[in-house]
């Protein structure tokens, strides 16, 4: 059984520990009125691997971001299972310390659900549930909470409907190859130095999707300790599906490199 795991570890972590292997993988952050997300065929649930402190992996934790109808951060519920204890229970106060200890998160790896369920079979010899059965053993969701905090004037840009910003918070440092990989996937011009830390934003992405508007800039926070998207929607007409569409994949995309999403802000 050692040299299983041992094997496993060594192919899994090939190719940059398991990111390139994530780029593969379809994510999202679940976008739900304050109730988890209907059955959906895609997987909405975020995967992370542990790993103990010789490099070996140790569980697999599976996460959920409760977002109310703005697509603003609701509450996070998760499940972790381990080795150790060989079942799924609430994991609740692991994705609290996640967010907190550098320590930790430099033993977790994000990964989608292939991957995720490879590791789950080589450790355990048995399918990764279904996302259903995984939530049955997430903590009950958070207290509703309050109304967001509005930050700057409600009146949308000239000639839009509606004006929102949000700030998609991460933690973790990102990396020089990390920083190059956003900028290929969005044709990003990096428009300052990584290795500065007085440097706050690196880039900054415009796109037009049927008539609306929308940019994120790419923010150092708390020099360093963590990143943010801060990202401006400007709608046209009366559907915002585009929002919640646009700040899933960007928080897929900042997960293949290994950054650790906190929250969704709204701040407008």
């Amino acid at each position: 059984m050692a040299s299983k795991l041992a094997r496993g570890c060594r192919s899994l972590r090939r190719a940059g520990h398991l990111q390139h292997a994530a780029l593969l993988e379809n994510r999202r952050v679940t976008t739900t009125s304050f109730v988890r997300q209907a059955a959906d065929s895609s997987p909405a649930l975020h995967y992370y691997v542990i790993y103990d402190s010789a490099g070996v992996p140790e569980g697999l934790l599976a996460e959920e971001f409760l977002l109310a109808a703005d697509y603003s951060s609701a509450g996070l519920v998760s499940g972790g299972w381990s080795r150790s204890e060989g079942r799924w229970r609430d994991a609740s106060a692991t994705s609290r310390r996640l967010r907190l200890d550098a320590a930790l998160r430099k033993r977790v790896t994000p990964v989608g659900r292939t991957t995720a369920a490879a590791f789950y079979r080589d450790l355990c010899g048995a399918d990764l549930p279904d996302e259903p059965a995984l939530r049955a053993c997430f903590g009950a969701p958070p207290a509703q909470p309050p109304s967001a905090l509005r930050l700057s004037g409600s009146e949308p840009r000239p000639g839009f409907r509606e004006t929102r910003v949000y700030r998609i918070l991460f933690a973790d440092e990102l990396s020089p190859d990390g920083l190059a990989a956003l900028s290929e996937a969005w044709q990003m011009p990096v428009t300052g130095d990584l290795a500065e830390p007085e440097v706050r934003i690196l880039g900054a992405v415009r796109r037009q999707v049927s008539g609306d508007a929308f940019r994120w800039d790419l923010r150092r926070v708390a020099a360093g300790a963590a990143w943010g998207l801060d990202v401006t929607c400007d709608l046209l007409g009366d559907r915002d599906e585009a929002v919640g569409v646009l700040l899933r994949g960007l928080t897929t995309q900042m997960r293949q490199q290994g950054m650790i999403p906190v929250t969704v802000d709204r701040f407008r």
